[in-house]
This record gives C-alpha cells, structure tokens and sequence, in this order.
C-alpha cells in the first residue's frame, strides 16, 4: 500500500516538473518560414551562435542539404539551390555569416514592398464589347494617320457593331458605335461625321447564324443515323 502511495507520487511530481517545462504556442518563437518547422528554425539559431566562420559554413551547408531533403519535389525546379539559400538567409533574420555560392538577399530588398499592378481599364457601362476592345483601341492610337489605321479604325467599329448586336439583338445605330468609339479613345478617333457606314447587321450576324445552322443540321444528321442503326 506505501509502495503504491509512494510510486503515485513521485508520478504526480514528474508531471508537475513537466508541465511547467512545457512552452505554450503563445510563448514559442515566431517561425519565419513554418513549413520547415520549430527545429529547422532552431539549427539555424544555432549556427548563428558559432565563432568560427568555417565551422558555420560546414553547418549551413548541412542545412541546407536537410531543408533540400525536405522538399523532393521541388529538385527539378530552376534555381532550386539558390532559393534553398535565399530561405536560410531569411530564416536567420539576414543574420547568419556564410559564404553563399549565390548573391546574399539583403533584408531592405525582402522588405521592399513590390509596384502595384496595372489593372486593366474597365469600363462597366460598355461590358459587352470585351475587354479586348480596349487593347486594340490603344494599338490604334499609336498608329500614324494613313490608309493603314483608317482600315484598322474601321475593322475596331464593325466589331464592336458586332458585339452590340451580339448583346442587343435588336439593329443599332452607327452613331452609337462612334460615339462609343471617341469615349474609349479617349477623344483621339472621332468618325461621328464619316460619311462611310459601317456593314450592315444582316452581314455582320450572317457568319454567326450559319454556324449556328450548321451545328443544328449536323446534329439532325447523326440523329438519322443513329435511326437508321435501330
């Protein structure tokens, strides 16, 4: 019965001893890259720790070899050393003093925040047109005045006729579209007061309808076949 007694406490205080080692997640360090995991952070705090240059550079080298295991899949990849470097300088907070066969990442470069991205310019009003529109508006205006652009300007309208059309099955206008054509321009096409029309809608939906009418008489044809076989 003592015995007993006495095994459950020394238990008892075994636990107690641990449990005041143990670190909450609150407490533990920040990890820089979480996919390695606490130790891999650990063995790069310990290098960073190490006076003898050389001793460092045989410790990096060995985690990095351990951070390449980690990552198989990613052995294929272009620059896959480089980019195993880059993650144990970024690891040690640009701490850590080796000799790196790639050019050092240096902190202000990481931290720098990138360019914002150029979105592209949307006009919600004219959606139907497509985005594409747009980009072959711009190409227009860079293009000198000459046969060649009054072509392109003219090839832009009766698309976006088309388009229109496309949305709005009822006709439209020529006027609409050039006046739709001098906004997205920005003021720099202006045929509002060409004489030349653009196609009719007739020939501008013409291609569209025969397609359509080919699909429908390509699917009466293998229904007849399929009867015939019954």
């Amino acid at each position: 019965m003592h015995t007993n007694l006495h095994a459950k406490t020394i238990n008892s205080t075994h636990l107690i001893l641990n449990i005041d080692n143990l670190e909450y997640n609150t407490e533990r360090e920040h990890l820089i890259i979480p996919e390695y995991g606490r130790h891999m952070q650990k063995m790069i705090n310990y290098a960073k720790t190490i006076e003898e240059k050389e001793e460092r550079n045989k410790i990096a080298k060995a985690i990095i070899s351990v951070m390449g295991n980690m990552q198989p899949h990613l052995r294929d990849v272009p620059d896959f050393q480089h980019k195993l470097w880059d993650q144990l300088f970024i690891m040690s907070n640009f701490e850590l003093d080796v000799d790196s066969p790639f050019e050092k990442p240096t902190k202000e470069l990481f931290e720098e925040r990138p360019e914002p991205l150029k979105y592209p310019q949307n006009f919600p009003k004219y959606r139907f047109y497509g985005n594409n529109i747009k980009t072959m508006i711009d190409v227009a205006n860079t293009w000198e005045a000459g046969e060649l652009k009054e072509a392109l300007v003219y090839t832009i309208a009766n698309h976006m006729k088309k388009c229109f059309l496309n949305w709005n099955k009822d006709t439209v206008e020529d006027a609409v579209i050039f006046n739709h054509l001098y906004e997205l321009s920005g003021g720099k096409i202006n045929l509002k007061d060409s004489k030349e029309d653009l196609s009719d809608a007739s020939s501008l939906m013409r291609s569209k309808n025969k397609f359509s009418s080919n699909k429908k008489g390509h699917h009466k044809k293998n229904s007849n076949r399929q009867r015939k076989r019954h």
